[in-house]
């Protein structure tokens, strides 16, 4: 439903709100007139860029959390989860909540449902949306540094992921593997696994703290904690008292020499790393929109961090660098190059277009997989 069909069923009071907001000059007894006056203060591109531009962070975070939820209507509980999200910490929290959510009511930004059963949800108008959208992605591109031309050097690993995996999985197929009594393999065997991938990654130092991104990313890098735990998801792979061992599953997916869909991975990573980054969907959305051409990586992260929010001991600047950018480059989805007057810039691939586009996850499938 448009702005206009929800002024249209909103009482005369949340219409004088609305249009108070916006200083509009109409006579507050006639319904019609407010609502022309609302659709034409909104309607002023100058103002609804101003608007936003002007906006506080909580707000823009609360906005793009709303903008990629494909739900139609959101119950006061679930508004209240998002809102909580935009706040910096809990030592800090700012404005409450349902503060936030006042605001955007009083906008015009969100309203109640007219029927006897949305009454008590809250809708988001689809033009709003598409315009809310379309004004962010105007604003955030005008911060953004272009190059003129590919960098000479640049990473693309394609399907190296599902290579691996591949690997990974015809190790454990010629000869079961010593584990830990935490379920950990053993340096040794560690190290030569991880030499024997397409895209090799050092073991994990001695580090304070390492957790949140995945079951077993306390002692193994990234990429591969990722790859395992996707066999663990999938069923491929048990860790049976002191070994780890292929299922029956596994040895299948071995004999078949199955090769995983890029776009079952990307979706599993969402899954899996959006428990530390809430928002990580709209992040890969931005990411899509704002990289169809290479980009320096220091104006992106100008853009995206502030829309992050720390995790524990990761600033947005580490999940940006550390987190985000890798990961969407071991899915194959972005390139990674250097630039010899920008230094790093980014690109992402026509095949991460295609898999981000055609990729939705709601707001309740993440995994936990202690769980599993």
């Amino acid at each position: 439903m448009n702005l206009a069909d929800m002024l249209c069923y909103a009482d005369i009071h949340e219409l004088n709100r609305i249009a108070r907001n916006y200083e509009c000059d109409s006579s507050s007894h006639s319904k019609n007139e407010l609502i022309q006056s609302i659709l034409a203060a909104l309607g002023r591109k100058d103002l609804f860029e101003s608007l936003i531009s002007g906006m506080e962070l909580e707000d823009i975070r609360f906005l793009n959390a709303l903008l990629f939820d494909r739900r139609e209507t959101f119950s006061l509980e679930e508004l209240v989860a998002r809102a909580s999200q935009t706040q910096e910490s809990k030592e800090e929290p700012g404005r409450s909540p349902r503060d936030l959510i006042s605001r955007f009511k009083q906008r015009g930004w969100l309203f109640n449902g007219h029927s006897q059963q949305t009454k008590y949800l809250f809708q988001v108008p689809d033009d709003l949306k598409k315009r809310f959208s379309e004004t962010l992605g105007r604003i955030f591109a005008r911060k953004l540094i272009y190059t003129q031309a590919a960098p000479r050097v640049y990473r693309d690993e394609q399907s190296m992921l599902s290579d691996d995996l591949l690997c990974f999985l015809r190790k454990l197929d010629q000869q079961e593997l010593p584990i830990n009594a935490e379920g950990f393999l053993y340096k040794r065997q560690l190290q030569q696994i991880l030499e024997g991938l397409a895209v090799p990654e050092e073991p994990v130092g001695k580090t304070a703290w390492r957790f949140g991104y995945g079951r077993r990313f306390r002692e193994y890098p990234a990429r591969f904690s990722f790859l395992y735990d996707y066999c663990y998801f999938q069923g491929y792979l048990e860790e049976n008292g002191p070994q780890l061992r292929l299922t029956p599953a596994g040895r299948a997916a071995v004999e078949q020499a199955r090769k995983e869909d890029v776009a079952h991975l990307y979706a599993f990573w969402l899954r899996l790393y959006r428990g530390p980054i809430p928002n990580l969907p709209s992040l890969v959305y931005w990411m899509q929109e704002l990289t169809g051409q290479w980009v320096t990586a220091a104006s992106l992260a100008e853009v995206l961090c502030p829309l992050i929010k720390p995790y524990y001991y990761d600033s947005p600047q580490a999940i940006f660098e550390q987190r985000f950018l890798p990961m969407l480059s071991h899915l194959g989805l972005l390139r990674i190059g250097v630039d010899e007057q920008f230094g790093s810039v980014v690109q992402m691939s026509v095949l991460g277009q295609s898999v981000v586009r055609g990729t939705y996850v709601t707001g309740e499938e993440t995994i936990n997989l202690q769980s599993v």
